[in-house]
């Protein structure tokens, strides 16, 4: 057999990963206010694209309880979307029961409302009150601060005040030497002490300190309370600390009655003063689904009222197209288009994704629905994704950063997800979650005379049908940041 160089032509078939697919992929692991932010920067790249406000609710997931499943859509592949509907988008009861009127997306998005999720105006009433225009002026810690020194002090005093207050925490601490102050600012040290003195005079009261125990006593001074007993109590804190009272009534020389008040006077004091000015103001999670009963089953859709949308501007394709054009512009307005289409289309996905995924732990978790958190069972991503055939990436980047609102409140979709713990008369296996609420049950409804022991926290929880171990009880328990049955039982000794 000769053995010389020859040409051959094969055919073979790999998954490659377009940007386009990156960005779809992308796009699961997003919230809706996230896609909102995408899709704004999408509209500035591409002038056939344009926002078309909050999209239509999703249709709920109805699931009847002896319903087939209908056959899933391949999950990885973005399927062509009719976008127009025709006569039969028309085709609608309004009195049946799936025209779905009062649900709880239209009660966020609807005409009606008044007011959305965020607490605005909603999109269907323009004249609604925008109550974010009554709030007051958010004021920081450091411009409280500046503004009583600039009342106060003035010249060399108030550079050095100011230099002061930039290093100020947001709790109000302090914890930059001072001798590095004076060394920036060339100023000696008993000037910059001088002046920290009067900007802890400040309000808030104990603003400025650099330890806890300064924290309270300034404080106390403000309240007229620094006396010497107080003294010595704010001076011996790790002793109130482990709860040795007694020590404490020798060391500040009181009685029972004093020490008390003394006690019940310093847990009134705030041990972060700093903490009321200047934070970001809070911002509402918003549910991306919500999750209603009907009858026969549940009801999962998206919320519209922060649903994006986005439509392609065919109008406007058109005026460019029939306009005299090179072929580099003709191939950059075709770009245009494919990349609009495929906006649309990947965001039609994900909704779809994301309903199929909710739909399905609905389903897995319906006595937690039900009966609530000690009905929660096991469940990992893997069971997911093998019961809606979709690969488990998916189903973790879907379930991040989405919100669920049903009956029993707001939660992350990740909250579903919980290993399991084996039960003591051989049943099924019952989430860390349930376990979880149960201790936390029982320590909350302990006698104070006879504090729960992690030993006997076992016991109970097998009487109740856990299989647990002790170590687990203990690492669930600070999970949980409740304190180990010695702390428990020297805090309830101290005085309320």
């Amino acid at each position: 057999m000769a053995l010389g160089p020859r040409l051959d032509l094969r055919q073979s078939q790999s998954l490659v990963m377009t940007p386009q697919l990156q960005q779809a992929i992308r796009l699961l692991a997003l919230s809706n206010l996230e896609v909102e932010s995408f899709i704004a920067e999408e509209i500035e790249k591409n002038p056939l694209l344009e926002s078309g406000g909050a999209a239509e609710p999703e249709p709920g997931g109805e699931r009847e309880p002896e319903a087939e499943a209908a056959p899933a859509e391949a999950p990885d592949a973005l399927p062509e979307i009719d976008a127009g509907g025709g006569e039969a988008a028309l085709d609608i009861d309004p009195q049946s029961e799936d025209f779905h009127q009062d649900s709880a997306a239209d009660a966020m998005a609807g005409p009606q409302s008044g007011l959305g999720l965020d607490g605005a105006a909603g999109r269907g009433a323009e004249d609604g009150v925008d109550f974010d225009s009554f709030s007051g002026e958010q004021v920081s810690l450091h411009e409280h601060l500046r503004r009583q020194a600039g009342e106060i002090l003035s010249g060399a005093d108030l550079i050095i005040a100011d230099r002061i207050i930039e290093q100020i925490e947001e709790t109000g601490y302090l914890h930059a030497p001072l001798s590095e102050i004076a060394r920036q600012l060339g100023a000696p040290l008993h000037e910059v002490e001088r002046v920290l003195a009067v900007i802890q005079t400040f309000d808030p009261a104990g603003v400025a300190a650099r330890s806890l125990a300064e924290c309270l006593a300034l404080q106390a001074k403000d309240a007229n309370r620094y006396d010497p007993a107080m003294a010595r109590l704010i001076d011996n804190l790790d002793y109130l600390a482990r709860g040795n009272v007694a020590a404490l009534k020798r060391i500040c020389g009181v009685d029972d009655e004093d020490m008390a008040d003394m006690i019940r006077e310093l847990r009134a004091y705030d041990p972060k003063p700093g903490c009321r000015y200047g934070g970001e103001p809070v911002q509402a999670v918003v549910p991306d689904l919500f999750v209603t009963r009907s009858r026969g089953g549940w009801s999962i859709e998206l919320n519209a009222a922060t649903l994006p949308r986005v439509l392609v501007n065919r109008r406007y394709h058109a005026e460019l197209a029939a306009g005299a054009q090179d072929r580099a512009s003709k191939a950059w307005l075709g770009d245009m288009l494919a990349g609009a289409n495929w906006l649309v289309k990947a965001l039609d996905q994900r909704q779809r994704t994301i309903v199929r995924v909710a739909t399905e732990i609905v389903r897995q978790q319906e006595a937690f629905f039900l009966h609530g958190v000690q009905h929660l069972k096991p469940m990992t991503l893997a069971k997911v994704a093998e019961a809606i055939e979709m690969h488990e990436s998916t189903v973790s980047r879907v379930t991040s950063n989405k919100y669920l609102s049903c009956e029993r409140g707001l939660y992350e979709l990740k909250y579903f997800f919980t290993s399991g713990v084996a039960s003591a008369d051989g049943g099924d296996a019952v989430s860390a979650e349930a376990v979880k609420s149960q201790i936390r049950a029982l320590i909350a409804a302990e006698d104070p005379n006879a504090i729960l022991s992690d030993d006997q926290l076992v016991d109970l929880l097998r009487a109740k049908g856990f299989d647990i171990a002790r170590r687990t009880v203990a690492k669930y328990r600070e999970a949980l940041r409740i304190p180990s049955s010695v702390q428990r039982r020297r805090e309830k000794a101290v005085p309320a």
